[in-house]
Parts: structure tokens; C-alpha cells; sequence
């Protein structure tokens, strides 16, 4: 509920236990947290790259093999 001055009624600064070393700890932790993120979306997008290649690889042979047994395949596309 807001108090008289349209205020919650919670302290802001040093009186809340957050001084300005807290806020800087709290400000690297995310920072620490936004890079590993970035890192596992790097990752993610590498896996993802190789796993597309591997899929198309994978598909041209089963196409190669079919070619070679004179079968046409049913759908030419993946």
C-alpha cells in the first residue's frame, strides 16, 4: 500500500542493506551470467550448423543409394 507520499514504504540505499559494493556484486554476477548465456547460444547455434550439414549429408546418400538400387524416391526434397 502507498504511503502518504505515493511512496511503497521501502527504503532505497544504504538503509535497504544495499550500498553501492552490493549493487557492483549483484551488476557482475549478471554480467557473468549474460556471458555464459552468450556462450551457450554460440554453442547452440555451432550444434545446430552441424547438425543441419549432417541431416543434408545424410539425406544426398540415402538419395545416392536409392539412384544406385534404380529406385526414384517417393519426395526428392528433405
Amino acid at each position: 500500500m502507498s504511503g502518504p507520499n505515493g511512496d511503497l514504504g521501502m527504503p532505497v540505499g544504504e538503509e535497504d542493506g544495499f550500498g553501492e559494493a552490493e549493487y557492483a556484486a549483484i551488476n557482475s554476477m549478471f554480467s557473468s551470467i549474460n556471458f555464459c548465456l552468450d556462450h551457450l547460444e554460440d554453442k547452440n547455434d555451432h550444434l545446430h550448423a552441424h547438425l543441419q550439414e549432417l541431416l543434408e549429408s545424410n539425406w544426398q546418400t540415402c538419395l545416392e543409394f536409392q539412384q544406385q538400387l534404380g529406385e526414384t524416391p517417393s519426395n526428392a526434397s528433405p
